[in-house]
């Protein structure tokens, strides 16, 4: 009789062990000649060596699908351990699994675009209507490089800029003023990593909150960079991210350039870096558009509606300009 230990590393162990620890009562079922003691995410294993042996073989396969799908049933449970396999329906355009093992695909063409860009480019600039999905994708390729251990860390970053509402002194800690800023980007990423898996990233500051105002003299190695909302950055603001960019690490900076928060004299830093670096090697750039608004149906009506009215009133006021110069003339 031995006694071995098994650590869960990778997956959230109220996940891997089932509602009401269903996953572990039938693991403990099909494996008779063991001891099994299940808390958090340790197992302590006793019995046979032979059969201990293969009951840690077996476990490391399930802990690999349910790291990969972010579910696990009973089903899989039993394909793996009797040694058929779990049957894999192939999702096309996949990039990862979220919540409930929900696939996450690149839904759009412009979202495909996304995905090919990130692979080739280590800066992706992804500008576009609301609700095209730039920012959810952008998440789930950050997730995705983290999973798969191509860099160690994803830092996240927006401009705290009201959308023309004054919040005033927020209180609490630095985290807690940023947190309604960064709101879309927790929800994005709670959709698509467990919640104690989630917490422990952030709390070892695997998923970081950088603030652009404390990012001066950093180096960003090794990490998926996300700066979102970038239109509501300055010159100054958006040249100084940039320029954080280190050794294996990829950026990608997401805007929506009709959606500009700053001050009517303040110079959007999105608009002038994508017309600066324009042609620079090594930046992609995908501009969504309309067809890529995959919110609710009524989302795409309404940024048709405004666009109408946007270019009726351009149309107005060029009007009325040549009106009144054909007045100076006379």
């Amino acid at each position: 009789m031995i006694e071995r230990i098994y650590i869960l590393e990778s997956v959230d162990p109220v996940i891997f062990y089932g509602v009401n620890n269903t996953n572990m009562q039938l693991i403990k079922t099909l494996f008779p000649k063991l001891r099994i003691v299940a808390r958090g995410n340790v197992m302590k294993v006793i019995g046979d060596e032979d059969e201990s042996e293969l009951f840690l073989k077996k476990i490391r396969e399930v802990e690999k699908y349910c790291e990969e799908f972010n579910s696990l049933s009973e089903d899989v449970i039993l394909d793996i351990i009797k040694g058929k396999g779990p049957t894999v329906v192939k999702q096309e355009n996949l990039i990862i699994h979220g919540m409930n093992g929900k696939p996450i695909t690149a839904r759009t063409e412009n979202q495909q675009l996304l995905v090919k860009a990130f692979d080739n480019n280590d800066l992706v600039f992804a500008t576009g209507p609301a609700g095209s999905g730039k920012t959810f994708i952008a998440i789930a390729l950050a997730v995705k490089a983290l999973k798969n251990k191509e860099v160690r860390k994803i830092i996240l970053s927006r401009p705290a800029v009201e959308a023309g509402e004054k919040l005033g002194f927020l209180p609490g800690e630095m985290k807690d003023k940023l947190d309604p800023y960064l709101q879309p980007l927790y929800d994005a990423l709670q959709d698509m990593i467990p919640a104690a898996k989630l917490k422990e990233y952030m709390e070892n500051n695997v998923i970081q909150i950088a603030p652009l105002a404390f990012m001066r003299g950093r180096t960003l190695n090794d990490a998926v960079i996300i700066l979102d909302e970038a239109q509501n950055t300055t010159t100054h603001q958006i040249k100084m991210f940039l320029t954080r960019l280190g050794t294996s690490a990829k950026m990608i900076v997401t805007g929506d350039v009709t959606q500009i928060d700053l001050p009517p004299s303040t110079t959007s830093g999105l608009i002038q870096a994508m017309q600066i670096l324009k042609g620079v090697n090594g930046i992609g750039r995908i501009e969504f558009t309309k067809k890529d608004i995959v919110r609710h149906k009524l989302v795409q009506r309404i940024v048709e509606a405004y666009d109408k009215f946007d270019d009726q009133r351009k149309k107005e006021i060029k009007e009325v300009r040549e009106k009144k110069i054909n007045i100076d003339k006379n």
